[in-house]
Order: structure tokens, then sequence, then C-alpha cells
């Protein structure tokens, strides 16, 4: 199949298929006699496990390590489940950090009646509180 069948099987857009290629995500396709591009069905499912490995917050760097992981199926799966776990903790850390973001700013609008003076506004006041 040619870039474009590839990017619409994968349901991503033909500039996504050439990134990764450029990135070494997706390997460099056999060419055509005619110069074009040939792929396989096994590019359409490197490209849906990038999109999922996205999807569950992974980054670029991380799926490369994804991949060669996986890449050894006969490996014990100790190695895959440690990255998982690592990138659990990160958003968890993430979850916290904005939940306490969040808790703040509930803080600080809860405070100010909306209205009046912004001299005796208390969301000011905390923004401008020297730190102890």
């Amino acid at each position: 199949m040619q870039i474009g069948q590839l990017a619409t099987r994968a349901h991503v857009s033909v500039d996504t298929v050439r990134y990764y290629e450029r990135n070494g995500i997706l390997p460099p396709p056999q060419r055509k006699e005619s110069g074009y591009r040939a792929y396989g069905n096994d590019d359409v499912a490197r490209l849906h496990f990038l999109r999922r490995a996205k999807a569950l917050g992974f980054t670029l760097k991380e799926i490369r390590e994804l991949l060669v992981l996986s890449s050894s199926r006969a490996d014990d799966m100790a190695e895959l489940k440690t990255a998982a776990q690592e990138k659990l903790a990160d958003v968890q850390h993430k979850l916290d950090e904005l939940t306490r973001i969040r808790d703040g700013l509930q803080t600080l609008v809860s405070s100010c009646p909306g209205h009046g003076a912004l001299n005796h506004c208390p969301i000011l006041a905390a923004l401008s509180e020297n730190p102890s």
C-alpha cells in the first residue's frame, strides 16, 4: 500500500507518517521500482501501537523504548511492566499536582465576592503575598 492508504488505515495524516519515518519510529519503507513507498500491515499495526501509546501519555522517546522492548517477544515482560508502572506513577504525580492546583484555585475563587474595588480582592492579595 502507498503512504496515503497507510495513513487512512491507521487514522493518521500523511504528514504524521512522514514525521514518524524521519524520527526513526516507523522504519523506512521498501520502495517500488517507481520510487513510491510500499507499506505493509506491520506498518499499520505499528501506527496503531503508536496512537494507543500516545493516548496513554507515553512520549515518543518512551514509545521508542516500548517498541524496542516489544520487538523481543520471547523476553520476559518485566521491563515492559516496569515502563508502564513508571508512566502510571508519573501520571499519578501529575494528577496530584493538578488536584492541588484545582483546590487552591477553588479556594481563591470562593473567597472572592466578584464585585468591589480590586484593592480588596482576596485573589490579588493571595497572589501578591510573599512566600514565607
